[in-house]
């Protein structure tokens, strides 16, 4: 049958993602000063790197055809009920936590709370998940979150390598590292510690030894069988021999067990994720993150304080480490550039809900079950090896019995984690009922031979756990009010939406954030990672029970080779940051694999964003920094001196494409060819992706690898700090370096090194030249891959190709509409920008008026500013992207020129220097309806600036916050509730 174009699907997804339409796109086109947006792309992009042909990518689908063929992909997956532990854990969201935040765009579209006036809400959970974590470890502070418990046991060895710097003098240092840690741990400290020359020794706990070069251990408590000791006797030893030492533990098991802050731990980190947050095949999961106070201030990530605002009203904020990368650069102690705050909220918000009685009861009834489980067993003659344990039992017997175990526990659906021949380990959860009890006794049973046994619950025993008084936790926890008060779901759906109300994300109005691309997150996009079949998937559940995920991480990554041009890629970073070691990395082991790894030396722009230098150093490379010319582009000249002086030490170069500054650079072929004469690699920066998909390429300009911010250009939510996703894509002499993992074979049927187990799990998936794995899990956070793939899959070549040209189109719009008010820094030589552009403010400071009274100013409009101060200090930095209309465009121009009269009327001293609508920015209502007004200026105008405003006015909830009274009086819990008064 002919395809007739009214019989065509009538929810097509790129004019539902894609802003402008129509007329307006005319009219936008009028003002930019082109004929075409064909004509405006040649304008913005040079000739010698565009793209010959289309993208060669499935055809668009309907948003309905493509959620029919995704639940078919789904039900590809086998969702059996999984006990494999490890770090991984099911559990029950509760319904109001999954309604009201992880499917709610209020919590998963707002930005990271750089500016803090406008996500009070956010910053007040995530000061509950410090409060959450600190008193659950029994630990000083908290960071607001990391990316998993893997690079969290990274970013521990780094920060007691930094703290033992006396002790070491100019030694690297030994790292001690029980083998008794999760496996996939154990491998993530590997990629971190080797290029940092820490000597990783991984052995018994009880036999190591302290000498003067360690600085440094790790123990896992509980460990990877499940076994709970006490740890103090080995942490007095290690202390006496002035080594640190980092515990990683278990939330859930730490409301029965004594904290390692108790059992005096310098550093506890793990996983929250069994906090209500689903399994999700891996992730996303927010990693927490407890220290001493002596040392907060090394914490990595995020900190979250306390501080007040202008009229002393308590305020939160983020301390200490905010953006330090953009400071310190290559010296700052982290390359850590986001965290996991949607997950660190639901995992907060879930303590909230249950409280410190509903979390004990909880922890104690997945002991109790355990328990029985234990019991049971004995009478079927098996033995359990874990004299001390919380939720996780050791079965040994016989190899025959643990292959009759393996056959009948997969006929019944039941994963378990088989390690090595003769034990079979058990790890339960809060899903767990007495019919799962059942279930797993008579797969035991049929493997013994024995009668069906009853499950037979001891009620008293759940009211202590079975393992010692050293061991059993008497210290209290969660006693802060917001933990004991919202019990009902009435309760806590009006607590979660007066949070909600407090922030602004894209439901409230257009995010023009350049460099992070606020783009839709569609719902049909978000949907699917709800589903059953991708939210209960465990990341180490078996090759045949995933083929649905699998399915799409191979057609995902092939689309994205498709994008860049590379013919590999590897899924397995979890943020930007992660992605620029991973891809540093491959660099490194390649030159290595050469005989080249004298090649040290990385050649950055000056413009760079501040995590590549970071990510350099941590990837082993010493930083050389590249000039940037008075156009804000690569200084070539500057460029190929030094790469010429570092011929016989040149690693490669990191650039940013278009560059930070927003302009297509014309010399970007000569740059790569430079770096290559001098046999570098090229790191492409994929943060400005965005200009780039389907007109030109990172393979086309002449780069070896670069990572994708995939909650950036591909759609994923930024979730008011994270999740994030970076995969790397690489040219095909970097293809045998992508990282692998311990457990499962990331890389298909390609060769795998040896084939001997890793402590008796599945062989390794690595290549013989992989790196270590770069997260915990295989494919990263893999659930928010179905986010991009569905953008990808729903758009189609043409459609993200559209993404991008209108893309260029809007940011060229906001310039012609806006470069008559302020001066536009950088541009092409004909005046184009790409997909982002840089504003000039510095002219006003001499007046008294600061990019920052700008960008709070823009709050009382219902906009959340531009970035500020980045990468030029004193301008703003402006991305529109794709899916903003000509309208929403307009109304932030004219807030924006509307700003500029205010300036004005400040430098020529109409309006008072200091008493003025953009100093005292932002206006809260409490302030505009107080019974005294002390301003020169009306209330009418700072609150409603623009008639349109009052018809959808946002109100921050506090007014701005003294960043300097919160550094000097660090508080990064809940305040006490005298403080509320």
């Amino acid at each position: 049958m002919k395809q007739v174009p009214f019989l065509d699907p009538l929810d097509t997804f790129a004019p539902r993602h894609i802003g402008p339409r129509g007329d307006d796109v005319a009219a936008m086109l009028k003002a930019v000063g082109v004929a075409s947006l064909d004509a405006l792309i040649d304008e913005a992009i040079p000739a010698s790197i565009r793209l010959e042909g289309p993208l060669d990518l499935p055809a668009a689908e309907s948003e309905s055809a493509y959620l029919s063929r995704l639940k078919t992909i789904a039900k590809k997956n086998k969702v059996f009920r999984s006990f494999i532990g490890l770090g991984y854990s099911d559990t029950l969201t509760p319904s109001v936590i999954r309604r009201c935040v992880f499917e709610n765009p209020g919590w998963y579209t707002p930005y990271t709370p750089y500016q803090a006036e406008i996500a009070q809400g956010r910053l007040e959970s995530l000061l509950n998940f410090q409060t959450m974590v600190t008193d659950m470890t029994g630990m000083a502070v908290a960071n607001a979150s990391l990316l998993d418990e893997g690079t969290a046991a990274g970013e521990a060895m780094a920060l007691l390598h930094r703290v033992q710097s006396k002790k070491l003098g100019d030694a690297n240092g030994a790292f001690l590292v029980s083998d008794r840690c999760f496996p996939q741990t154990i491998e993530v400290l590997r990629s971190r510690a080797e290029p940092l020359g820490i000597e990783l020794r991984v052995g018994l706990s009880d036999a190591m030894e302290f000498g003067a070069d360690v600085f440094g251990a790790l123990v896992q408590y509980p460990d990877e069988a499940g076994r709970l000791d006490d740890l103090r006797p080995f942490i007095q030893k290690a202390h006496a021999a002035g080594v640190l030492v980092a515990v990683a533990t278990d939330l859930l098991a730490l409301a029965l067990a004594t904290s390692p802050g108790e059992m005096g731990a310098d550093v506890a980190f793990g996983n929250s994720q069994r906090f209500g947050v689903p399994l999700g095949f891996g992730g996303p999961h927010a990693a927490f993150f407890a220290t001493s106070q002596d040392y907060v201030r090394h914490l990595p990530g995020r900190v979250i304080g306390v501080s007040v605002d202008a009229h002393g009203k308590r305020a939160y904020r983020m301390a200490l480490q905010t953006r330090e990368q953009h400071i310190r650069r290559e010296k700052a102690t982290s390359n850590i550039c986001t965290a996991q705050a949607l997950l660190a909220n639901m995992a907060a918000m879930y303590a909230v809900y249950h409280g410190p009685e509903g979390i004990q009861a909880i922890a104690s009834r997945v002991h109790t079950f355990a328990r029985s489980l234990e019991g049971a067993l004995a009478s079927l003659g098996y033995q359990q090896t874990n004299l001390q344990y919380f939720d996780t039992l050791r079965v040994r017997t016989d190899a025959a019995k643990v292959r009759a175990i393996r056959e009948a526990s997969l006929a019944a659906g039941l994963n378990f984690r088989f390690a090595g021949d003769s034990e079979v380990g058990i790890a339960l959860d809060e899903t767990v009922t007495t019919a799962d009890l059942t279930a797993i006794l008579e797969v035991f049973t049929s493997a013994s031979g024995a009668k069906s046994k009853v499950v037979s619950l001891d009620v008293k025993a759940s009211q202590k756990p079975s393992w010692p008084a050293a061991l059993q936790r008497t210290s209290e926890y969660l006693t802060h009010a917001v933990f004991n008060t919202h019990r009902s779901e009435t309760e806590m759906m009006r607590y979660i939406r007066s949070l909600e109300r407090k922030d602004v994300g894209l439901d409230t109005s257009m995010i023009p954030l350049g460099s992070c691309t606020m783009k839709l997150n569609s719902a049909t996009e978000m949907y699917p990672v709800s589903w059953e079949e991708f939210s209960r998937m465990h990341p180490f559940a078996p090759d045949d029970q995933t083929a649905g995920y699998r399915q799409i991480c191979e057609e995902l990554e092939a689309a994205l080779c498709a994008i860049t041009g590379f013919t590999a890629v590897s899924l397995q970073p979890n943020s930007g940051a992660q992605g620029e070691f991973a891809g540093l990395a491959v660099m490194r082991a390649y030159h290595q694999s050469r005989g080249e790894g004298a090649r040290d030396v990385v050649l950055i722009p000056a413009s760079a964003h501040g995590t590549n230098p970071a990510s350099a150093v941590m990837a082993g490379f010493k930083v050389v920094v590249v000039a940037t010319d008075g156009d804000g582009n690569v200084d070539v000249p500057d460029l190929k001196k030094k790469a010429g002086a570092h011929a016989k030490d040149l690693a490669g170069l990191m650039i940013t494409y278009p560059s930070t500054h927003g302009v297509f650079e014309d010399s970007v072929r000569d740059i790569c060819a430079t770096i290559h004469q001098y046999g570098g690699q090229v790191y492409m920066d994929g943060a400005n992706m965005n200009a780039q998909v389907g007109l030109t390429s990172p393979a086309t300009i002449g780069a070896d690898v670069c990572h994708l911010n995939l909650h950036k250009t591909f759609a994923i939510p930024h979730g008011g700090g994270g999740p994030g996703m970076g995969p790397i894509g690489v040219a095909t002499h970097l293809a045998p370096f992508l990282p692998g993992h311990p457990l499962v074979n990331v890389r298909g049927d390609k060769p795998v090194r040896g084939d001997k187990p890793v402590r008796g799990d599945k062989p390794l998936g690595l290549s013989s030249q992989a790196i270590p794995p770069v997260s915990s899990a295989p494919w990263g956070s893999a659930s928010i891959l179905l986010i991009s793939y569905g953008y990808i899959r729903m758009l189609g070549g043409q459609g993200v190709t559209d993404a991008t040209r209108f893309a260029i189109l809007n940011a060229n719009y906001i310039k012609s509409r806006l470069e008559k008010h302020y001066d536009v820094l950088y541009t092409r030589k004909n005046g184009r920008v790409a997909h982002e552009m840089i504003f000039d403010l510095r002219a006003f400071k001499a007046k008294g008026v600061e990019e920052g009274d700008v960008a709070k100013r823009l709050m009382d409009y219902g906009f959340h500013a531009p970035t500020v101060s980045f990468p030029v200090p004193g301008t703003l930095m402006i991305e529109p992207t794709e899916s903003e209309s000509k309208a929403e465009l307009d109304r932030f121009c004219e807030a924006l020129i509307s700003i500029r009269a205010e300036i004005d009327d400040v430098v020529s001293g109409k309006a008072d220097a200091k008493d003025n609508v953009l100093k005292h920015a932002p206006h809260t209502a409490a302030a505009v309806c107080a019974d005294e007004w002390p301003h020169a200026y009306s209330r009418q105008q700072a609150a409603y600036p623009l008639p349109w405003v009052r018809a959808g006015k946002f109100w921050p909830s506090v007014g701005r916050i003294d960043n300097p009274y919160g550094d000097r009086n660090l508080i990064c819990i809940c305040p006490p509730m005298e403080a509320y008064s």
